[in-house]
């Protein structure tokens, strides 16, 4: 059912784990049991952090914070398991949100350049995926979105992805209706179209009564400017008083079972690891990994 998700330890919002190469193994492990077959390294470098030592990272933030070579590892495990791994871009927390859009995209093109001369060769280095997330139409990320994806479809023609996110009520104090909605994403997917392959909406901030009206109207528009279409079936809870915890299992059920109804051509989640692995820091994660592999997987 759920056949991808996101690696983040490079954590924008939600706990480090510090996990080294022995429980990373245990992990993708755990991943290729219950029927994964593809990781998106959300983001290779958020600031001043990095998954690999970045001479271009480096050059911005000389203490750049980092610890052995993620990349290599996550290459090196989705190898052993016949996984897919899409690489993630940089995101400076800076730049693009204060409207510097060219430096972001500058930033990035040698940042893409160091990555695929470093790590190109390697067999499962199957994609790319654009981390910097919108809600509607943004005149300045799709000039981000269209000079690295060039760039990128220089570098090695894999399939790019991006996945927005919804301006819902959970997240906005004026979420956006189902028309404005589609009228702003019928607006990015024309202009993206040819440059991004992949789409794969957040499915968390819309209430569960509309939900399936909003993952219906996205499958319908990605097939309209022919862009695969997959849903991130977010496996943390929106609605709790805290960030974030493990979401309860009907919710999850329900989500996915939504996104098979609006006929979505894979499902992926926010975020295995941390919220549904039965090696997570949280507890409530190891049973909702229980209760997923009772109903779709391989009971243990």
């Amino acid at each position: 059912m759920i056949t991808g998700t996101f690696i983040d330890e490079i954590t924008h919002d939600i706990p480090y784990q510090n996990w080294g190469p022995q429980e990373w193994a245990r992990d993708f492990q755990a991943m290729q049991a219950c029927g994964i077959d593809t990781v998106i390294v959300i983001r290779a470098g958020y600031r001043d952090r990095c998954t690999f030592d970045s001479k271009t990272i480096r050059a911005l933030h000389p203490s750049l914070l980092v610890d052995g070579d993620l990349i290599d590892l996550f290459l090196t495990l989705a190898e052993q398991h016949g996984m897919k791994l899409f690489f993630g871009t940089y995101d400076s927390g800076q730049h693009w949100v204060s409207g510097h859009y060219q430096k972001e995209a500058d930033l990035n093109r040698a940042f893409l350049d160091e990555a695929w001369a470093r790590y190109g060769h390697r067999a499962a280095f199957q994609g790319w995926y654009l981390c910097h997330e919108i809600n509607t139409f943004d005149e300045g990320v799709m000039q981000v979105y269209e000079t690295l994806a060039r760039h990128m479809q220089g570098l090695a023609k894999l399939p790019i992805m991006i996945s927005p996110y919804i301006r819902g009520l959970k997240v906005c104090d004026d979420p956006i209706s189902l028309e404005g909605h589609v009228r702003e994403w019928d607006h990015v997917f024309a202009r993206i179209r040819g440059l991004v392959d992949i789409v794969a909406f957040q499915d968390g901030q819309i209430d569960y009564p509309v939900l399936k009206d909003y993952l219906s109207a996205n499958a319908e528009l990605a097939r309209k400017h022919g862009l695969i279409s997959w849903s991130n079936v977010e496996s943390f809870d929106r609605d709790m008083p805290i960030k974030f915890p493990p979401i309860g299992w009907p919710k999850l059920k329900f989500k996915i079972e939504a996104a098979r109804a609006a006929g979505v051509d894979k499902l992926i989640t926010f975020e295995f690891s941390h919220f549904m692995s039965p090696n997570s820091i949280y507890p409530a994660a190891h049973h909702l990994y229980r209760r997923y592999q009772e109903a779709w997987g391989h009971p243990s």
